[in-house]
């Protein structure tokens, strides 16, 4: 983890491999632990506390398979400062300084529970800052780190189309081993998200819950968590686009109260490579292109 002064550089990075085996993208979005001073200087909590919020590590499970021909996308700035899952203007009007643009969405779920594109609160429920924010401070944010995420990861996205004729865009995060209400039951050990079968073809989940399933995984499917602003924004199966969100349970391979690596981690990550491995040579991409509408 890096502080710094000034902007977020870079605020992601794209590895592409030396020799492609699949149209598949392993994107990680919400990893990013590189604070800004001045974010730390106007949250009213601390960094360990802004850190809950971070899918730990989750980059470090997924890098290695730039090496095994499968591209990889990680953001660097925190889910807390900008989050690039979400729509680029969920925001949240109480908490600026200003007046918002007419188009931002203000009435979203996600903004109701101050998890907007700028966030209010951190995954616990704790309010970040102190007092209000700029509306122009926040518009910089979207500006300068989401929109050109965004852009780069769109063009990725439109490469490998054009390479292969489809793309599997699988977006990787992590959850808390407990969730807030108590009445939740257990969370599996990993929860595979598709928009409630909108996102990907059935085949694409069908097939990761066989394959970690196999390696002694417990899975769940789209509950508490069927995938966000990435997984529905790009997942359109009619175009040859198929997206589809795998969280992983933070205790198979954190210690999440002292946010280190357990023992299990590098199995984890292996194990990733194993899932590559397996869509790539079991994935019938040439189905999975756009859809022809039936000759007349």
């Amino acid at each position: 983890m890096t502080r710094f002064d000034g902007e977020v550089s870079p605020a992601f990075e794209i590895v592409e491999p030396a020799a492609w085996r699949a149209p598949i993208i392993f994107n990680s979005p919400h990893s990013g632990s590189t604070y800004p001073d001045e974010f730390l200087s106007a949250s009213r909590i601390d960094l360990t506390t802004l850190r809950r919020s971070e899918d730990s590590f989750m980059d470090e499970l997924i890098g290695h398979l730039s090496t095994r021909g499968f591209p990889t996308v990680r953001v660097n700035f925190p889910r807390s400062y900008v989050d690039v899952n979400r729509e680029p203007y969920e925001l949240d009007p109480r908490m600026f300084t200003g007046r918002l643009p007419s188009f931002a969405n203000t009435r979203s779920m996600r903004v109701a529970g101050g998890l907007g594109t700028i966030p209010r609160v951190v995954g616990d429920g704790q309010e970040i800052y102190r007092e209000r924010i700029l509306v122009d401070d926040a518009l910089a944010r979207i500006e300068t780190l989401y929109k050109p995420y965004h852009r780069a990861l769109r063009r990725l996205i439109n490469k490998v189309h054009q390479m292969f004729g489809t793309v599997v865009l699988v977006d990787c995060h992590s959850m808390p081993s407990v969730g807030v209400s108590r009445d939740e039951p257990r969370r599996p050990d990993v929860v595979i998200g598709d928009r409630y079968g909108t996102s990907c073809t059935p085949l694409l989940p069908d097939r990761v819950e066989e394959t970690l399933g196999g390696l002694g995984y417990s899975i769940g499917r789209n509950k508490p968590y069927a995938g966000g602003f990435i997984t529905e924004h790009y997942g359109n199966p009619a175009s040859g686009l198929h997206a589809v969100q795998l969280e992983l349970n933070r205790a198979i391979y954190m210690d999440e109260r002292r946010r280190e690596r357990s023992p299990r981690f590098a199995q984890v990550a292996s194990d990733f490579g194993v899932l590559a491995d397996v869509l790539a040579t079991t994935i019938p991409f040439g189905d999975l292109g756009p859809f022809q509408a039936a000759a007349e």
